[in-house]
């Protein structure tokens, strides 16, 4: 999920080009408005001198691609697919086996026909191009229209210029492995309500749109409802996302299905996550688990649900629970918070590498010291952290059960520099804000529960459990950590103004390849727990700590 440039060899004649793409072509704007064959094309072309065992050997192409020979390639290509000659279409691409399949169950499987295939503007290797089409199933018949686009490289093994093959050259939502199916639909489709039994609508609530896919995918048999006919996305066997809707010929009968979101907090939550690019944020009930809220700035896939990120300092919460039930820490005692520290090889630093002397560990949570936990690294086991995530917060297990398609954390079994990371929410710990709030809610609560968005008595499923809970002890210690870090702390600015029992904890994960950190913020106010991210956003307390406090303003 290069731009290079050659100039093809001159011709006499062009390439025949049919329907939409005629008219572009011939008028010099196909294609991006660029010519199909360049004024020095043919002494870009001329061979050198060369001895004869070099003319014996044939000789692969390693130049930048030409427009001209982009504009070739990508004419080739959409003109056979749009006169139906699958195996010429196919022969363009770097997956011949792969096109050819798909392109073939385009006509057959989705019922596609009077496909008019426009070529945009070019940039570099890359063409963008409209599809106009119709959906044709039992005498029913809907118009299809679309964006796409295609990358034209050059074969490394030919020298040959082809399309990069992808399904979603076909169309943007197919991945590779999905189909596109038209018939009457397996799934009846359904009416999702919230907790008020109002109507949920991806027009009213822009986040939900995957929520109400998967909704659909688990729920829709089950709910009452008929089904109708529709052209879909089936996705790959190991896929993690839900079949998707492109048009509905005829409508189904809907069924019911009741969810646990709170429509003010809902639409609080899209209205916050709006005005941060990349940001999501879920909001949680920790007396029962119920999910009142869930958004995410991009709308094509569920970061708040299934993404799969380093959760950086707020992974700290889960790991100061682990030191205070082994003894290694305490809130109000002297713990060591130094510039830096080395363990398995790695020299680990605090941001802006400051140090606390003399300081507690309360101290230290509340300022995000990564080195007060680095520094307890060898006293641990290499599964500690593992097993603290899942016996106590119910992470990392692979059991949860929500509603819709979730990821529920991973916490690996790792050791030396790696196990260390982890102590702050790095090396190979992997979260999502739906993860990070139910950790709040854990400690808000004292007791894990699975968050669900249907609750389990609509399908009778068993909720995922903790297999035992903290000491009262360690959980008065780790209320009394966030409940600083709120007031005093990284904290303290977002959660101005948030009163009553409070307690938060901020966060930054360095990703590679990425100038800004991921800002991650996660805090409970009352019977409410929220976490947020922002991804290249800069530091938790100041991009994903505002978008969480707003909303537990809201109650509590």
């Amino acid at each position: 999920m290069g731009n290079r440039r050659r100039v093809a060899e001159r011709r006499k004649t062009r390439p025949a080009v049919v329907g939409g793409l005629i008219a572009v072509a011939v008028a010099g704007a196909g294609l991006g408005g660029y010519a199909l064959y360049g004024a020095g094309a043919a002494a870009d072309d001329r061979t050198q001198n060369t001895s004869a065992a070099e003319d014996q050997k044939p000789k692969v192409k390693t130049s930048p691609l030409s427009a001209a020979e982009v504009a070739t390639t990508a004419t080739t290509f959409l003109t056979s697919w749009q006169q139906g000659k699958v195996t010429a279409a196919a022969a363009a691409t770097s997956d011949t086996k792969a096109a050819a399949a798909l392109l073939t169950g385009y006509t057959k499987d989705a019922h596609i026909t009077g496909v008019t295939l426009t070529p945009g503007t070019r940039t570099g290797g890359k063409v963008p191009f409209s599809v106009k089409a119709t959906v044709t199933y039992k005498g029913i018949s809907k118009p299809l229209a679309y964006a796409s686009s295609l990358t034209v490289v050059r074969d490394t093994a030919t020298g040959k210029p082809q399309v990069d093959w992808t399904a979603s050259v076909v169309h943007p939502d197919l991945k590779d492995g999905d189909t596109l199916v038209t018939g009457e639909s397996g799934t009846p489709p359904i009416k999702a309500v919230d907790r008020d039994g109002g109507e949920i609508t991806e027009d009213r609530y822009p986040s939900l749109g995957t929520v109400l896919d998967g909704l659909r995918e688990k729920y829709g048999k089950k709910a009452g409802g008929k089904a109708g006919v529709e052209l879909r996305v089936i996705r790959a066997k190991d896929s993690k996302s839900s079949d998707k809707t492109l048009v509905e010929l005829s409508k189904g009968t809907p069924g019911t299905v009741k969810t646990t979101l709170s429509p003010t907090l809902q639409a609080a939550a899209e209205a916050q996550v709006a005005k941060r690019a990349r940001s999501s944020v879920v909001v949680l009930r920790p007396s029962t688990g119920e999910i009142l809220a869930v958004a995410n700035a991009s709308h094509g896939f569920n970061t708040a649900f299934q993404g799969s990120l380093a959760p950086g300092s707020t992974m700290k919460v889960v790991t100061s629970s682990l030191l205070i039930e082994k003894g290694l820490a305490s809130a109000d005692k002297e713990h060591p918070c130094p510039k830096y520290f080395t363990y398995g090889g790695w020299k680990f630093q605090n941001d802006d590498k400051f140090e606390i002397k003399g300081g507690t560990f309360k101290a230290s949570f509340a300022r995000s010291c990564n080195t007060a936990f680095i520094s307890q690294a060898g006293k641990l086991d290499n599964d500690s952290l593992t097993e603290q995530a899942q016996q106590v917060f119910g992470l990392s297990l692979n059991n949860w059960a929500i509603g819709v398609p979730s990821f529920d954390g991973s916490v690996p079994v790792q050791s030396a520099a790696q196990k260390a990371a982890e102590l702050i929410g790095q090396g190979g710990v992997r979260m999502n804000p739906l993860n990070m709030a139910s950790v709040s809610a854990t400690v808000q609560s004292g007791t894990f529960r699975q968050p669900y968005l249907v609750s389990p008595s609509v399908d009778h499923r068993t909720l995922a459990t903790a297999s035992r809970t903290m000491s009262s002890g360690t959980l008065s210690q780790l209320r009394e950590l966030m409940a600083y870090t709120a007031g005093y702390g990284t904290a303290a600015e977002a959660m101005s103004g948030v009163y009553g029992n409070v307690g938060a904890k901020t966060g930054s994960a360095e990703v590679d390849g990425q100038k800004k950190p991921n800002g991650w913020f996660t805090a409970y106010r009352g019977d409410l727990a929220a976490a947020g991210v922002v991804q290249a956003g800069g530091h938790g307390g100041d991009t994903a700590g505002p978008i969480v406090a707003a909303l537990l303003k809201l109650g509590g």
